[in-house]
Parts: structure tokens; C-alpha cells; sequence
């Protein structure tokens, strides 16, 4: 069977790979970037420009969007030149982005009134496992949809969850960023004591490597803690919109969330201070100061 059209918006730090996995895996591929030089790279390599996120969708069988931010997603979706004018019945789109539940399901609603299948698919991996095409999906939306596009998602990661109807992948999402933020800034206030108290924080990384307080996370953020550099992975200021979003999602809820409120005033300390995009492991410079 012929392999369906995508078209991929947004090649960031997480997008581009993600788009070249679908290019290696035989997709025929249309991109649009609010940047028009990221694209290039992936016309050299056989994908189509598109000049409007409409034109993207118009060309595609399935459309993925991955973005930085709530007002990033409402304007290509439903901007002048929006990909939603764009969309053919038929049509999946799935929205990788980390936005909140509520955006996903007007999206939803939205492309269901053009007869369009919608998922929320936002994903965990960071960009080496978007480079090896290793991602995690959280999705949410109709289990019917999901198999529909599975090939396509098997292009760029390794496994993916249906979590339940449109917008669970999304809370999925925003409670495992909040998670992660709340490892590294235990690890830097840890780091922090240990090196107060006169013991290298090296020793206390190498303790944690052989305790029940090992992480994954540890593996890739320990390193940048140590070293006081923090080339953008994952970038401190999406943390902090990922935190806010989960903090406005917990006071929808009625939930209360005191650690991840604490948590998201100190990025939010840090990113004030920030001159230069970093990521989100420059929690460790809110003690620099101290």
C-alpha cells in the first residue's frame, strides 16, 4: 500500500529530526517553519516547501504540528493561512505539541466539524530520541484513529499509550514535565547542600548512582549540573510554560499542587535572570547566588 501524505509544521529542536525520520521511512512529505530557513535541510533531502501552514495540510493525508506554545498552535491552526482551512476530509491531524487539554479539544471539535480525525500526541524522548526515531507518544483521542496512523507514528518513536478521549494525552504530558522538573530541581537543591556541607557534589552523584535515588533523568542532567553548562535540550523557557500549564490545569481541577507551584517559582527565578536560551538544568543557577 502506498504510504500516506504528511505534512509536518514546526522544525525545531524536536521537529526537524521527527520530520527527517518520516522522510527516511519513505513518507512523502510537505513542511512549513515559521522559519523558513529550517526548512532547507529537509528539501535537500526530497521534502516539499509549503509557503502557509494551510498549504501543509492541504497537501496531507495526516498533519502533525509540533510547536512551541498555546499562542504558536492557535496561530497555525487558526491564523490568516491556517493549516485548519487547509485540512481535507479524511484528514487526521495530530497536534505534538505540548498546549493544554482544553486547545486540544476545541482543535478536536474543530477539525470534526470539516470531517477531520484528530489526535493529541504529544511526546517524551528529547531530541536524541527524536533523532533515532526512539519517541514516546501520549495520545489521546478515538482508538480507531490511533491505528489508523500508527505507521506513521512508528516512523519517529518506539512505543505510544492511548491514555483515553481528546486531551489525556495532554494531561499525561504536563504531569510527567512537572515530574521532570521536579527531579532536577531536587537534584540541584541537593547538589547545593552537599557542596554547602564541604562534600564535592560529584560524591553525592555517585552515591545517587548506586541508591534507590536513581534516575534516568540523572544520567542526562547530572552532567550539566556538575559542569555549570546547559546547552538547550530541552530549553528552560518551554519548562516553564509546560509548569504553567500545569499549574492552570491543577487550579481547573481543584487540585492543589504545592511542589510543582514551588518548583515553577524557582524557573521561573531563573528564567528572569537568563540571557541566553539554556535548558531547563539551569535550575543549578539559582544557587550560584546564594
Amino acid at each position: 500500500m502506498s504510504k500516506p501524505a504528511v505534512g509536518f509544521i514546526g522544525l525545531g529542536l524536536m521537529g526537524r529530526p521527527m520530520a527527517a525520520n518520516l522522510l527516511k521511512a519513505g513518507f512523502p512529505l510537505t513542511v512549513w517553519n515559521r522559519t523558513a530557513s529550517r526548512i532547507e535541510l529537509l528539501v535537500n533531502q526530497g521534502a516539499k516547501a509549503a509557503a502557509t501552514p494551510r498549504e501543509a495540510a492541504a497537501a496531507a493525508d495526516v498533519l502533525i504540528a509540533i510547536v512551541s506554545d498555546p499562542p504558536a498552535l492557535e496561530q497555525v491552526m487558526e491564523g490568516e493561512q491556517g493549516a485548519l482551512g487547509g485540512l481535507r476530509r479524511g484528514s487526521v491531524f495530530i497536534d505534538s505539541s505540548t498546549v493544554s487539554p482544553s486547545l486540544d479539544r476545541r482543535l478536536a471539535a474543530a477539525c470534526a466539524e470539516r470531517g477531520v480525525e484528530c489526535l493529541d500526541a504529544p511526546v517524551t524522548g528529547g531530541t536524541w530520541g527524536a533523532e533515532k526515531g526512539e519517541l514516546v507518544f501520549m495520545i489521546g483521542g478515538p482508538a480507531a484513529t490511533l491505528a489508523r496512523v500508527e505507521p506513521v507514528l512508528g516512523a519517529m518513536g518506539k512505543r505510544w499509550f492511548h491514555l483515553g478521549p481528546h486531551g489525556a494525552g495532554q494531561i499525561v504530558k504536563l504531569a510527567m514535565n512537572m515530574l521532570y522538573a521536579l527531579e532536577v530541581d531536587a537534584l540541584a537543591e541537593a547538589l547545593a547542600l552537599s557542596t554547602a556541607g564541604g562534600v564535592p557534589a560529584e560524591k553525592l552523584v555517585e552515591v545517587m548512582q548506586s541508591s534507590m535515588g536513581r534516575a534516568p533523568v540523572l544520567d542526562v542532567k547530572a552532567p550539566l549540573l556538575l559542569k555549570g553548562d546547559y546547552p538547550p535540550s530541552f530549553p528552560l523557557r518551554l519548562m516553564h510554560k509546560d509548569l504553567t500549564l500545569a499549574m492552570d490545569l491543577a487550579k481547573e481541577l481543584g487540585v492543589s499542587l504545592p511542589a510543582g507551584q514551588a518548583s515553577r517559582d524557582t524557573y521561573d527565578a531563573v528564567l528572569r535572570a537568563a540571557r541566553e536560551d539554556v535548558d531547563y538544568a539551569a535550575i543549578g543557577r539559582y544557587w550560584d547566588k546564594k
